[in-house]
């Protein structure tokens, strides 16, 4: 009896050896394996996958054999590994154990979307909306249900975004990249503000927001930015109206087609700065970390006024006089090529980049008779 329990148990042992031998033998097939590609093609890891049910879509879609040996592989030696949502690249040659390293890693690709200075809100969703990677939630609703999605009801959205290359994975949100792109520009504001000097006309870190748009919209010449803050800032001082063209453009929403005439400079708007002391009520565009230093480190000096040159940049006057002879050499006889500020970034709702919008151009008609305002294009 004794004999026949030892038969047995050695019997036992080398099935066992030989189970074990077969086991390690497919495991290792498996893993061994190239990916059955012929061309790079990106996998799709959904939000909430386990690498059991990416086994067996892998074996369904034929790109691997063996899903059975590779979820025991990954059961006993990668148990704690997360599987990152996102897409991973494969290519030709790749074995699965590659893969299996690419998904230790999380070497998930990455896809970027950049948000551009001066754009408004509009043109923000409207690139986020094109953006076939995002995942798109809001569509159909409007800005306040936008901001109550994001957790900020109440909030009006034009300028709190910061504008930023932003990298991300397939799947993430439209929601999700706007909190992103909104707690940066809440950093950079908060930071700038911190570091500001406190002689500053501003109530709190809004109102600098709103005068870094209007810095943004009016050059994107760097060492300007200084100087048109300045500028602005010495009227805020001494209760001039700061009549900026951006503001009057922007209180006129689509009708505005290119041009701004002496009436639309007396239109009541909320955002006309030619009618309405002080700031206007809200950031008008989209700001960058420069146009936000500027706005709470404006250059020193005595000049109130500026007019564009056509190239992009402004001659700075002290008073009107110096004013009046700039606009004269600059505004009244144009050269061909004028043009009030630096070439506008392509817009994200203009699919031909031959059909984007040119420079703002002034019509003759705007000129109001001798109020020589700060801005170029009504100042000719």
């Amino acid at each position: 009896m004794r004999r026949k329990l030892l038969v047995l148990l050695e019997t036992g042992l080398i099935l066992a050896g030989l189970l074990l031998g077969f086991s390690a033998w497919k495991v290792k097939s498996a893993l061994e394996q190239p990916l059955h590609i012929s061309q790079e093609q990106l996998l799709d890891v959904p939000t909430g996958t386990n690498p059991n049910r990416m086994f067996y879509r892998m074996e369904s879609q034929g790109l691997l054999d063996d899903a059975f040996w590779l979820r025991l592989y990954w059961r006993f030696n990668m148990a704690g590994v997360p599987l990152h949502t996102g897409e991973y690249r494969m290519t030709p040659g790749m074995t699965v154990h590659d893969l299996f390293e690419v998904w230790r890693r999380g070497d998930v690709v990455q896809y970027s979307l950049t948000l551009v200075e001066g754009w408004n809100f509009r043109q923000v969703r409207s690139a986020l909306a094109k953006h076939e990677k995002i995942k798109q939630t809001l569509d159909g609703l409007s800005d306040a249900e936008v901001m109550d999605k994001l957790g900020h009801p109440g909030v009006f959205p034009e300028g709190r975004f910061f504008p930023d290359t932003y990298r991300f994975v397939r799947g993430m949100t439209d929601v999700e990249f706007l909190q992103q792109a909104y707690a940066r520009l809440e950093e950079v504001l908060a930071k700038e503000w911190a570091e500001r000097p406190t002689d500053l006309p501003y109530r709190d870190p809004y109102q600098a927001l709103i005068m870094a748009s209007l810095v943004e919209k009016e050059t994107g010449v760097p060492q300007e930015r200084g100087l048109i803050a300045g500028v602005f800032v010495r009227r805020m001082r001494i209760g001039m109206l700061l009549q900026t063209d951006p503001t009057v453009i922007y209180g006129m929403g689509e009708r505005y087609n290119g041009k701004i005439t002496r009436a639309d400079l007396r239109e009541p708007t909320p955002y006309n700065t030619y009618t309405n002391a002080g700031l206007p009520p809200t950031p008008i565009a989209m700001v960058g970390r420069e146009a936000i230093h500027a706005a709470l480190n404006p250059t020193p000096g005595s000049s109130l006024y500026f007019v564009a040159r056509g190239d992009g940049s402004h001659v700075f006057s002290d008073d009107l006089d110096a004013h009046n002879s700039a606009v004269r050499e600059y505004q009244i006889k144009r050269r061909a090529d004028y043009r009030s500020s630096p070439a506008p970034a392509i817009d994200p709702e203009v699919e031909d980049e031959s059909q984007a919008p040119q420079a703002p151009e002034a019509d003759p008609e705007a000129v109001p008779e001798s109020s020589a305002p700060a801005s170029d294009a009504s100042s000719q």
